[in-house]
């Protein structure tokens, strides 16, 4: 994958956000605390990195998660 020529915006942070999102529930995931990392805007970075938090999750979803990454993964 190509590194981006700009940093991201917050639109794009979000809809990476959402895109995420809407891929995990493909696979009945439900991150709860899925959401985009608004310290790293304040933060003194020399760009935007655009952090996406993804939270924290109980067991049954860690291994639903996991399974899923290892079925597309073909293993």
């Amino acid at each position: 994958m190509r590194p981006r020529q700009n940093p991201p915006t917050a639109y794009d942070i979000t809809l990476c956000m959402e895109e995420l999102r809407d891929a995990l529930a493909a696979h009945d995931i439900t991150l709860p605390f899925l959401r985009v990392d608004l310290p790293t805007f304040a933060a003194a970075y020399h760009a935007p990195v655009g952090l996406i938090a993804l939270g924290n999750c109980n067991t049954e979803t860690a291994r639903q998660l996991a399974a899923a990454l290892r079925k597309a993964a073909g293993r």
